[in-house]
């Protein structure tokens, strides 16, 4: 069944943390020297990234299921924000780094939730997107889950990894480098789990740029 991102996301919300997912546990690897003094955590979700950045972090979803279960973890109530990416409460020029984790394809307009995630950092500050890899998307994986027997696939956008670029481009923020990450041996396991085998293309894309 097919549903929207904010539907398939409230359905998904008690079961997130749950999963296994090899995707996550790939990001996780390719950012572990994420950091930052002040950081938002945009589209954070149940709070994967939020909980682990440090006292000085805002999460921000469109979907109150899922930040009930960032409200959950230690130090995240009165921390979390329920907005759209596309008009963000936040001041301009806060964070040190503004995060934006598996979320783009979902947005209706990109160039507008990249100008916001532009917009709320500081000059000097980084902008860092990750994402399913078009490439994946191309071979056929979907954005799905599933819930009490029932499987769901979330509405999305084909957004390419140039169109993301350009976004950010408009946006007045400077590339600093841009990764095709691939599942490798720490990801194994989790394909050997469920009885998959691991794909060989590029899984997850991840921006990273600075705001002048």
């Amino acid at each position: 069944m097919q549903v929207s991102a904010v539907e398939g996301h409230r359905l998904w919300a008690a079961s997130y943390d749950a999963t296994r997912n090899p995707l996550l546990a790939l990001e996780d690897r390719v950012l572990a020297d994420l950091q930052g003094l002040s950081v938002v955590d945009v589209a954070c979700g149940t709070g994967r990234w939020t909980a682990r950045l440090g006292a000085n972090v805002i999460g921000v979803d469109l979907c109150a299921e899922m930040l009930a279960q960032a409200a959950r973890k230690p130090g995240l109530p009165g921390r979390l924000l329920l907005a759209d990416a596309g008009s963000l409460p936040i001041a301009g020029g806060v964070a040190d780094l503004t995060l934006c984790s598996f979320a783009v394809g979902y947005f209706p307009s990109l160039d507008r939730a990249v100008a916001e995630l532009a917009r709320i950092t500081r000059p000097g500050g980084r902008v860092v997107i990750g994402d399913m890899h078009p490439a994946s998307v191309a071979a056929g994986w979907a954005r799905s889950f599933r819930v009490d027997g029932s499987a769901y696939e979330m509405r999305h956008f084909g957004y390419s990894a140039a169109d993301i670029l350009h976004a950010a481009h408009l946006a007045g923020l400077e590339l600093e480098s841009q990764r095709d990450a691939c599942f490798g041996p720490p990801e194994e396991p989790l394909f050997r789990e469920a009885g998959k085998a691991m794909p060989d293309v590029p899984a997850v894309w991840i921006g990273r740029w600075r705001k002048p």
